[in-house]
């Protein structure tokens, strides 16, 4: 068990693909920690609070800065320099990826929530764990306390490619529901001033978690993914000082709320690798938020051009590489914060 609690993550590399046993640890402060699985830890303090967070990193294994950053934490957790104030379930999502260093080891794991692990006959690791870990959250937030509770989860990521916005969110698809000023105030005390409202059911981890458990949830892109010992974290520190204080702290307190501070995008365009011949019209090297105008050619999919419907359409995650079916590009616009319906 010391070896469990002395470097959570290296004893979490070590068992890439889970652990059967359950681990129990009670610190002087009171601080229960339980290990559910190898990557899976729940942190209940004494008297908790009303709040509770899952921060998952390692959903895609190269992405280290997130994944520095929660060991970071877990370690000051048990070492009592980090106060608990709250329910939070740490997860370490993939961690095989995290030792050949890619993003994924068979398939992107991102895409294989809400059910999406068990659809069709292809079966293999990631889609187990993806599975398992659906099971955790569900046992996190069914293993509350009684009352009025609020439920939290932030999948922290870095993006394959420059930003011309180096931080940006995700929020999963609300089908009609509110925006919250509070979590975009939170979120931009991360230092992440723009946020990606999605328009339709995904099968990502965050959309997960939104749709069935009414969480709070964003996908976050903290930068740019590097190796291990590679990320300036002065340029995550905001983002860690941040979730800290949500760990820590009963309340949190933010500035007044000034639309202008915020920067939205609505999707525009979701372009999916339809052909083995697809290739996207500009260079890698082009930065995300890049703008296209009306009638710019974005991609050729099997011989069919695809172009931008919107002046100042800005490009979001292009991979032509991606698997069969999945996104190769997203675009999206620019919308009034005071557009939004927010509370």
């Amino acid at each position: 068990m010391d070896q469990v609690f002395s470097n959570f993550l290296n004893w979490t590399r070590q068992h890439e693909w889970g652990y059967p046993e359950q681990f129990q640890k009670r610190l002087d402060n009171g601080t229960q920690l339980t290990v559910w699985d190898s990557g899976v830890l729940v942190v209940e303090p004494d008297h908790a609070g009303d709040k509770d967070i899952i921060l998952s990193c390692a959903v895609h294994g190269n992405e280290t800065a997130p994944i520095e950053i929660c060991s970071d934490i877990i370690q000051d957790i048990i070492s009592g320099e980090q106060t608990v104030a709250h329910r939070v379930l740490f997860l370490i999502a993939n961690p095989a990826s995290i030792n050949i260093e890619q993003r994924f080891v068979e398939e992107n794991m991102n895409r294989l929530f809400s059910g999406a692990h068990s659809q069709g006959s292809k079966q293999n690791k990631e889609r187990e764990r993806a599975k398992e870990i659906e099971g955790y959250c569900e046992r996190f937030y069914a293993s509350a306390p009684k009352g009025e509770r609020r439920r939290y989860h932030y999948d922290l990521h870095t993006a394959i490619r420059d930003s011309k916005r180096e931080k940006f969110a995700v929020h999963p698809f609300t089908d009609g529901k509110p925006y919250h000023r509070e979590q975009l105030q939170f979120l931009l005390a991360c230092g992440v001033d723009t946020i990606l409202l999605n328009q339709q059911p995904t099968t990502t981890f965050s959309y997960f978690s939104y749709n069935t458990f009414g969480a709070q949830a964003f996908t976050v892109e903290l930068g740019k993914v590097k190796k291990f010992g590679e990320n300036n974290r002065a340029d995550f520190q905001a983002a860690e000082d941040t979730l800290r204080r949500l760990v820590g702290e009963q309340v949190l307190s933010f500035p007044e709320f000034e639309p202008e501070q915020h920067f939205m995008f609505a999707e525009a365009q979701t372009i999916n690798r339809q052909h083995e011949e697809f290739e996207l019209n500009f260079a890698d090297d082009v930065a995300n938020f890049t703008a296209f105008d009306k009638g710019d050619l974005l991609a050729i999919d099997g011989g069919e051009n695809i172009y931008a419907q919107h002046d100042g359409e800005h490009i979001i995650f292009p991979n032509a590489q991606v698997a069969l079916g999945q996104r190769a590009l997203l675009t999206v616009i620019r919308v009034p914060t005071e557009s939004l319906e927010l509370v």
